[in-house]
Formats: C-alpha cells, structure tokens, sequence
C-alpha cells in the first residue's frame, strides 16, 4: 500500500533563542517491505544543508540556528510504498554487525525484572518461539498509558510499575531478548492505524535477529509483528540512537515542543485499530 506522512514538530521560546543546534532522523530509506516514493524534510521552510549516515545506517541531518529564534518548525512529509513481510525484515547489508545490538545501554538495562521476564520465556520450541512468548508477555505485563512515562524512563522502571507506551514496551522486549543472547535494536518510524490519522507521537518497536531469517520486526506494545502499516525511519541500541529530532541551545527561558503527525493511506482500506 502507499502511505501519505506529514510529520510537523514545533518549538515555541518563551525567550529568542540565540543559538541552537539540532540533529534530525527524519528520513525513512528504502528496503526490504518499504520503497520511499518523494521524501522532504524543511526546517522554516528551508531544506538542511548538512546530511549523512550515522554508525547505525540512519540518515541524519544537522541544523544550526543562530538568529535569536523565538519558533522553529520542522517539517518531514512524504509518501511510502509498502509490503507486508510478516514481520520478517530479513538478512541485510548494515552498517553494524548484529552482535553489536547484545550490548546494555542505560534505557536496556536489566534489573530483577527483566531478569525474571526473560527467564520465563527462556523454554521454548525454539528462539523465535521465545520471542513471540516475550512480546506477549511484554505487552501484558505494561498497560499502555499515554503520559505515565518519560524519554528517560528504562526497562525495569516500565515493568515495575506495569506502564508506559511504546517506546517503553520496546525498551523491555530488548532488554529481555539481549538476555536471551538475541541481538534486538529499537526502530523508531510511522504506524497507519484505522481512523486515527491525526496522531500526537511517532511510533516504536523492536527487531531481534532470528537464526535463519535475520532480523524480525516485535510490537510488543500493539502485540503484532510489523505488517505494510508500518514504516521505518530509525534504529539503534536504544530510543537516544532513534530518537527523531535531539539538539541543545542557549538562552533562558521555556521551551514548547508541539508535535503533529498525520499518517494516512492514499488508496483507502481499512485498517485494524492499533496503539501509538
């Protein structure tokens, strides 16, 4: 299917702003289930002058503002092509090597109850067994609420207190799996969900590196495997290495961040409901 996203983040100053510097992850690529039809991504209006490939093979954008700013917008819009791959994004020529996505970060950390999650997906008929009986258990074990977490909040913090939203049921499905000895990263991208195009937040999942099939695609938060809804834009070891827009600036003063994205399909059918 084709999928229309119009991407739009505003940041409001209290006070102008005299320097700002920021790195965008805005740029879905194309590969396996996914085709980028037309792409472009402004900020002001204007189009970044500096672009690249970062470590984990996500195209990056640099920005730097220095005309005492009292609003930027940043604007990512385009069109998708998509195939529904059960999930299966396969063997791929990447940047890193899988072992690099066993190693621990801050937000992946395991505690007691990572520890325990992992544990008792352990016995299976086999590794992508496991995996599915992980994201089960992921996706039971943390109600989806919008709000009751934070960019900062990590795994053990989600499953103790039994809450979150995606970004936090991918956190926990990759802390468990790398404890499983399963090389998983975070993909941060886009989901077509039925009548909701208007959407307040990107979304997030996981993908594990099955023996035999590569990497494979875990919404632990919507409890399915990625089909043609979704569209990738990121990945990395955690959601800092995806994260769509990062920076710093000077100045005092508060920041407002307001973010817009419509997700929509350009030749209708209906689509199963689905959390961001």
């Amino acid at each position: 299917m084709r999928i229309a996203i119009r991407h739009t983040s505003r940041y409001e100053y209290e006070q102008p702003v005299p320097y700002a510097l920021q790195r965008l992850r805005l740029r879905p690529q194309s590969g396996p289930g996914q085709n980028v039809l037309d792409w472009r991504v402004t900020v002001d209006g204007v189009e970044p002058n500096v672009s690249w490939t970062d470590g984990f093979g996500n195209r990056a954008d640099l920005v730097r503002h220095e005309k005492n700013k009292r609003e930027i917008v940043i604007v990512a819009a385009g069109t998708v092509e998509t195939v529904d791959m059960a999930g299966v994004y396969g063997f791929t020529n990447d940047l890193t090597p899988p072992w690099i996505y066993e190693r621990e970060t801050l937000l992946t950390q395991p505690g007691e109850r990572v520890l325990a999650l992992a544990e008792s997906v352990r016995a299976g008929s086999g590794q992508l067994d496991s995996l599915h009986r992980l994201m089960n258990e992921v996706h039971s074990l943390i109600a989806y609420k919008p709000g009751s977490t934070g960019v900062g909040t990590d795994a053990e913090t989600a499953l103790r207190d039994g809450s979150g939203v995606c970004q936090d049921h991918t956190h926990a499905f990759i802390a468990a799996a790398r404890r499983l000895g399963v090389p998983a990263r975070y993909i941060s991208g886009y989901l077509l969900m039925d009548d909701v195009e208007q959407q307040g937040a990107s979304h997030a999942w996981a993908e594990a590196h099955v023996d035999g099939l590569g990497w494979v695609g875990f919404d632990a938060a919507n409890d399915n495997c990625p089909d043609d809804r979704y569209v990738r834009t990121a990945m990395g070891l955690d959601y800092r290495d995806a994260m769509p827009i990062s920076g710093v600036r000077t100045g005092q003063g508060a920041e407002t961040l307001t973010v817009e994205i419509s997700v929509s399909q350009v030749q209708g059918q209906s689509q199963s409901q689905s959390q961001n």
